[in-house]
């Protein structure tokens, strides 16, 4: 592992390996549950990395162009740490996922989406990076600047090289009114389309064994909007003492005895209650989750996601399986990056769950039968077990994005057996 604190350092680490006859891989938070970031040579930390030398103004992470709302921001920096710099010269993320550990550079890299029927993934938002190619050299991609290859770089899988920074388009900052209830699941189904098309930001998660889904309405305000932030006592309440201290209690105890699943189910359905609130957008989006677990999430064209989730619940049923995570259901926007799953459609997401103490294979194969039946795109850093020839099929510049590789990467230097398997050799 070596913790390089400058480009030159990550640099030299690239052709170091090269000489050696080594693969190096960045790794970023950790969050991914696929092989996405493992090193089978030289691992790089860049959790220290500063900005390269010449960008102007800000501090050593960030720099910000107040005129164009544009910020650029080392490779390593997490979107928690992100979120609070932007907030500190008036700007925001335009989405954000439910998760803000990971690293900028491990998010856009892995389409960490977010939800919202007319917004994109954080990849979208960026308009420039500079990456040390296989040769340890800097290649900038940005709008002017090898053009190009901005829909192939903006959300690489790191198979093209070790991204050192990247620039964000931003916006002003706004706050959220978040609306969450418990609803009837058939009838947010009925309604899934619709309301994923028209409100800001929808989500929602069904409970198996149940009939009752919670929702998730976000929509977005001005920062000078009417509307007290919430007290830290109840939103630690709901989010750490119920999301994850009685969750925790609740999964332990399904694992010890199954036939409990379907009543601690309800009641956690049931628990969650009805709750309103405004709170600036990072507050909003992003949650504590302190509960382990294993995750598969598979993007479909948003018209096949309620018959999707509908054979889901059929499948639980017919198979007697007790599933205490609850399934969760998001949008987002179609864009024009070659490898991110809402390419070329708008799209909805479908997220499994197993408890860490649990064996996800099964389950997590079955679901993905039927996402795969419904037009299906796995999630890059979460569960999946798809390879190149399959996946092909299902993205229209598969191959220009390996053109791009073999053009970068001709030695597969960033390589590592999870990117053989999806890309191929």
């Amino acid at each position: 592992m070596e913790r390089p604190a400058t480009v030159g350092a990550v640099q030299r680490a690239v052709q170091a390996a090269a000489r050696a006859g080594l693969r190096v891989k960045a790794v970023g938070s950790g969050h991914s549950f696929t092989g996405i970031a493992l090193a089978p040579g030289v691992q790089l930390d860049l959790h220290n990395l500063t900005l390269p030398a010449g960008v102007a103004g800000g501090d050593a992470v960030i720099s910000v162009d107040a005129e164009t709302a544009r910020v650029t921001v080392a490779g390593g920096v997490t979107l928690h740490r992100l979120t609070r710099l932007l907030a500190g010269h008036g700007l925001a993320l335009t989405n954000l996922g439910d998760i803000d550990m990971q690293t900028v550079a491990g998010a856009i890299s892995t389409g960490t989406h977010g939800t919202g029927g007319r917004f994109q993934g954080i990849a979208s938002q960026v308009v420039a990076l500079t990456l040390v190619v296989a040769d340890g050299t800097l290649l900038r991609v940005g709008d002017t600047e090898h053009a190009d290859l901005l829909p192939a770089a903006r959300l690489g899988l790191g198979a093209l090289g070790i991204i050192v920074d990247v620039t964000l388009q931003c916006v002003p900052t706004f706050v959220l009114h978040a609306v969450q209830k418990t609803e009837d699941l058939d009838e947010v189904l009925e309604t899934y389309l619709q309301r994923s098309a028209s409100g800001d930001h929808f989500e929602f998660f069904w409970f198996p064994h149940t009939t009752l889904a919670l929702t998730k309405t976000n929509t977005r305000l001005s920062a000078a909007a009417p509307g007290a932030r919430t007290s830290r006592v109840p939103r630690w309440i709901d989010d750490e003492l119920l999301a994850n201290g009685l969750y925790r209690a609740v999964c332990d105890l399904g694992t010890a005895i199954p036939a409990l699943v379907p009543p601690l189910a309800r009641m956690a359905a049931t628990a969650t209650g009805s709750k309103e609130f405004t709170d600036s957008s990072a507050r909003v989006f992003a949650t504590s989750r302190t509960v382990r677990f294993r995750e598969m999430e598979y993007a479909l064209p948003r018209s096949r996601v309620p018959d999707a989730v509908r054979a889901v619940r059929a499948l639980i049923d017919a198979r007697g399986w007790r599933i205490s995570f609850p399934i969760e259901v998001r949008c987002a926007a179609a864009d024009d990056l070659w490898l991110s799953t809402a390419s070329g459609r708008d799209t909805g997401y479908v997220s499994v769950h197993r408890y860490v103490r649990e064996d996800p294979e099964e389950y997590f194969r079955a679901v993905e039968e039927i996402m795969l039946e419904h037009g299906g795109r796995p999630h890059w850093g979460k569960l999946h077990y798809q390879d190149a020839d399959a996946l092909r099929d299902r993205y229209p510049h598969f191959d220009d994005f390996r053109a791009v590789r073999d053009r970068l990467d001709p030695e597969r230097r960033f390589a590592n057996r999870y990117l053989e398997r999806v890309l191929g050799p």
